[in-house]
């Protein structure tokens, strides 16, 4: 079932209130998805530093690893907690060495990472996520969330959406990939790494493969089409961009809202009725096998 949410902010005088409406969305759609849910939020970027989020038990855990991440990196990164999650920024030129870390403990997980980008998910019903990241207080120019109900896989922290494959890129997904096995097998040979077995990872890995490859977001969503089998409504963002796309059949819900100001995406339109301006929007259902593209400067 699950639900997604997206909001992609046209005005950036919006921007001060994208995690307070971007939360609202998605504790809307808590009936969809009761078992985990997730975020990303595109916020500011600092030149030449990029953002990696870690996951880890408590707050203790998460500054003891960070004090020896910055031993292990040579330098000292600059962090900032919330509840389970930690965003520690670095120079880009130390980011190969502080994933190395990352990923060699075993008290703490890579969630993402980005210049702009920051993830947080985690198990337990959307209100009670958002509320323990502090999401209404979050800025930034767009972002993308997820409810959870998990039918093929355990429910856990790294197995809630979004999955993030690539700098400032993550997907969130509705529905369900029946050839992901052979499509991580060949990722795989094309050295992507997946730290999962959930098919979500996978199709964030493949757009990531094809935008590592020289593809643009609307030429990598247009290319899974012919890829990527199965039922399924993808909401991604990158650095800049905002896209949607539902696979030929679209058996899973979905509508947007488009106003001046901004580009809602919801699996209902429930979602979406407490934005500013909707009653003036021009309200539609994304079209089967059609990308849609937003992007920002």
């Amino acid at each position: 079932m699950c639900g997604i949410v997206g909001l992609f902010l046209k005005a950036p005088r919006l921007e001060p209130e994208l995690g307070a409406l971007l939360g609202e969305m998605l504790v809307v759609m808590s009936d969809r998805g009761p078992d985990s849910a997730g975020f990303a939020v595109y916020g500011g970027r600092t030149q030449g530093m990029v953002k990696l989020t870690i996951s880890g038990a408590d707050e203790e855990t998460l500054r003891r690893a960070v004090a020896e991440l910055g031993k292990a990196i040579g330098m000292m990164p600059a962090l900032t907690l919330h509840d389970t999650h930690a965003v520690v920024s670095i120079c880009f030129d130390k980011e190969k060495a502080a994933r190395a870390f990352i990923e060699s403990r075993d008290d703490i997980s890579f969630v993402g990472a980005g210049a702009r980008m920051e993830l947080y998910k985690e198990v337990g019903r959307p209100d009670q996520v958002t509320q323990r990241f502090g999401l209404s207080r979050m800025t930034g120019s767009h972002g993308i969330g997820h409810t959870r109900m998990a039918t093929e896989s355990a429910v856990t922290t790294r197995g809630a959406h979004p999955f993030s494959t690539g700098l400032d890129q993550c997907l969130v997904h509705n529905g369900s990939l029946s050839n992901h096995n052979g499509v991580r097998r060949m990722l795989q040979r094309e050295g992507m790494r997946f730290a999962t077995e959930n098919d979500t990872e996978v199709a964030a890995g493949y757009l990531s493969w094809r935008i590592r490859e020289g593809a643009s977001l609307k030429e990598a969503l247009t290319s899974s089409l012919s890829d990527l089998d199965g039922f399924y409504t993808f909401v991604v963002g990158t650095e800049t961009g905002f896209a949607v796309l539902r696979d030929p059949i679209s058996c899973k819900p979905a509508v947007m809202a488009e106003t001046d100001d901004y580009v809602a995406f919801g699996s209902e339109y429930r979602a979406l009725a407490g934005l500013p301006g909707v009653d003036k929007a021009h309200i539609f259902e994304p079209e089967p096998a059609t990308v849609y593209v937003w992007e920002r400067g």
